[in-house]
C-alpha cells in the first residue's frame, strides 16, 4: 500500500475551538515506520484539556487529538523487522524520544530527559520538524519501535483505551509492587479509575473505590472492587484512616489530598495520576507523621506498556466503552465534562 500524504481527521483549529472535519500530512514512509489504519481512538480527558488551553502551554494549533489508538500494520518500512502487514497495534501517548537518555535506555521512554523530551503523539513536534497529529484520524505512520502488539483477545475497540488509560494505572501498580497483602484505593471511578480497579484485583490486591458519591458502587463491585465508600461523607475518613498501603488519585479535580494521605499505613505512598488545573495544597506534617509519600506517574514506557497490554489479554481486562462516531466527538467532549460515560469513549475512524 502507498503510504498516503493526507489523510482526514478531525481537528481542534484554535482553543476552546469545536473539533472539526479536516484533512492533515503523513510523512513517507520511512525504512523503520509502520502505516497504520487507524480503526480506534480513545478520547482521553487529556485530549479536552489540551484542546482547550487549559494546562498553560497555548498549544500547537491546529490539533488533532488521540493518544489511544488501536488500529492495523497496513504497510511497512523497508527495515521493519517486528510487524508484519495485518498485524493488529496500538500507540499511546508518544511516538519518539531521544533513545540515548538513562531514561530512554532503561525502557522509562516516558521519562526522557533529551533535549525534547519525549514526542507527543499530537500536538508536539516531530525529528522531522513537522507537528505531530494524532489518533481522531483514519491513519497513522510512526516508527516501529513505538507501536504496541494489541493481544487477540483483546477486542481492538476496548483495547484502543489501554494506551493510556491502562497503562497510566497499570505502571504505579506495578511499581508500588501492588499484589496480595496489599491494600489499593482508587479514588474516582472513572475512564483511568475503572481501570486501575481491574488491574489491581488481577494483581491480587483488596481494592477499595473512593468515589464522591455511591451511584457507581453497583459497577466498582462488579469490575473487582472489595469495598466502595463515598467520599462525601466525612466518616469514611474516620473510618479508613491509616488503612491502605496505596491510593491511586485518578480524578483532575481539586482534592483535599491532605485528608486523603490521612488514609495511608505507615510507609503508604499516595500516587497522582489525575492531572487538576490548579496546584494542589500539601501539608507537611500529613507526611512526616506515618513516613508517608506523596507521589507522581506518568503513564509507562514501551516494554512496560506492552507488559500491560499482555497482561490485560492474559486475564481478559479491557475499558468499557461506548462507541461513537466522528459527528459525535463535541458532544461527547462536554458528556466527559459531566461524567457522563461510562466509562470511556472510543471513536471507530470508520466514520471520519
Amino acid at each position: 500500500m502507498t503510504t498516503p500524504t493526507s489523510v482526514a481527521a478531525y481537528a481542534a483549529p484554535a482553543p476552546k475551538a469545536p473539533l472539526e472535519r479536516t484533512t492533515i500530512p503523513r510523512r513517507e514512509l520511512g525504512s523503520h515506520d509502520i502505516l497504520i489504519d487507524i480503526k480506534y481512538a480513545g478520547i482521553c480527558h487529556s485530549d479536552i484539556h489540551t484542546v482547550r488551553a487549559e494546562w498553560g502551554d497555548g498549544g500547537n494549533f491546529p490539533i488533532v487529538p488521540g493518544h489511544e489508538i488501536a488500529g492495523v500494520v497496513a504497510a511497512t518500512g523497508s527495515a521493519v523487522t517486528r510487524y508484519q502487514v495485518g498485524d493488529r497495534v496500538g500507540v499511546g501517548c508518544f511516538v519518539d524520544s531521544c533513545r540515548e537518555c538513562d531514561n530512554c535506555r532503561a525502557g522509562l521512554e516516558q521519562y526522557c530527559t533529551g533535549e525534547s523530551g519525549n514526542i507527543g503523539t499530537y500536538n508536539a513536534t516531530g525529528r522531522d520538524g513537522q507537528p505531530t497529529y494524532g489518533g481522531y484520524s483514519t491513519h497513522l505512520v510512526v516508527d516501529e519501535h513505538y507501536a504496541l502488539r494489541i493481544p487477540d483477545a483483546l477486542p481492538l475497540d476496548a483495547a484502543a483505551p489501554l494506551l493510556c488509560a491502562g497503562i497510566t494505572l497499570y505502571s504505579p501498580l506495578a511499581h508500588w509492587k501492588a499484589g496480595p497483602g496489599k491494600k489499593v484505593a482508587v479514588v474516582g471511578l472513572g475512564g483511568l479509575g475503572h481501570m486501575g480497579v481491574q488491574i489491581a484485583h488481577a494483581m491480587g490486591a483488596e481494592v477499595t473505590v473512593l468515589s464522591q458519591s455511591l451511584r457507581k458502587k453497583d459497577d466498582g463491585l462488579r469490575l473487582g472492587a472489595d469495598h466502595y465508600y463515598a467520599t462525601s461523607d466525612p466518616a469514611t475518613f474516620e473510618a479508613l484512616a491509616g488503612s491502605f498501603d496505596l491510593i491511586l488519585n485518578t480524578v483532575s479535580a481539586d482534592l483535599d489530598i491532605n485528608a486523603y494521605l490521612g488514609l495511608l499505613r505507615t510507609d503508604g505512598t499516595l500516587v497522582q495520576v489525575g492531572a487538576p488545573e490548579r496546584p494542589l495544597s500539601l501539608a507537611p506534617f500529613a507526611l512526616i507523621p506515618g513516613r508517608k509519600s506523596f507521589a507522581g506517574s506518568m503513564i509507562g514506557g514501551i516494554a512496560e506498556t506492552q507488559e500491560m497490554l499482555d497482561f490485560c489479554g492474559e486475564h481478559g481486562l479491557a475499558a468499557e466503552i461506548e462507541v461513537i462516531g466522528a459527528e459525535q466527538i463535541n458532544e461527547a467532549y462536554e458528556r466527559v465534562l459531566a461524567s457522563d460515560v461510562r466509562y470511556r469513549f472510543v471513536i471507530d475512524t470508520s466514520t471520519i
